[in-house]
């Protein structure tokens, strides 16, 4: 898209008639096979804690024993986050031990979500343990539909369930166009994917 110096909107953004301000909390997802859903996420937790407002990631698939730049980070300022995972399922030996640590982050994930002290929180790769059975769909619809009016949620991953979709307010799909390991062998680097 073309920059547009007039700060007008892009001629394909039509406003819904009769357009209201309404204030609620959002539900977001951030979905596709290219880089950037978990960044994205952090981008909008950083913006909300720029703001004052409380923040925090629960990642199904990070492991605590691992340290990323995003965890590094997040300590640093003091949003909360906690890793639920094991690092990269689809290496692992025995998915019964994946599968319950993605159960733990859960119910981790429930008692923040009720408790009603965050306006962010994000469900990091929720939908890799959601597509796989670990995480039942209608269970995590049911606590989005009963989560505090005010609470943004942020969900990502891969191939989210078309549930989530439909009851999500904001739905972004990253779409690869190149990538640096699959296009030239380039391994994943410090500082820009962990």
């Amino acid at each position: 898209m073309p920059l547009n110096p007039l700060n007008k909107p892009p001629t394909d953004f039509t406003p819904p008639p009769n357009l209201k301000r309404i204030r609620k909390g959002l539900v977001l997802i951030n979905t596709g096979n290219g880089k950037g859903k978990t960044t994205a996420g952090f981008g909008m937790m950083l913006r909300a804690w720029g703001r004052g407002m409380n923040s925090m990631a629960v990642q199904f698939i990070k492991s605590e024993k691992s340290k990323y730049g995003e965890q590094m980070a997040a300590e640093k300022i003091g949003i909360e986050m906690i890793p639920a995972g094991r690092g990269f399922s689809w290496t692992s030996k025995d998915l019964t031990e994946d599968e319950a640590l993605a159960q733990n982050g859960w119910q981790i994930a429930k008692e923040k979500i009720s408790s009603g002290e965050y306006d962010v929180i994000m469900l990091d790769e929720i939908t890799y343990p959601v597509t796989w059975g670990w995480i039942d769909v209608d269970e995590v619809i049911e606590v989005i539909a009963n989560k505090p009016e005010m609470l943004n949620l942020i969900i990502t991953g891969r191939d989210a369930h078309k549930k989530l979709v439909d009851v999500a307010d904001l739905v972004t799909e990253m779409k690869e166009i190149k990538h640096p390991y699959a296009d030239q062998g380039i391994p994943a680097q410090k500082g820009v994917e962990f």
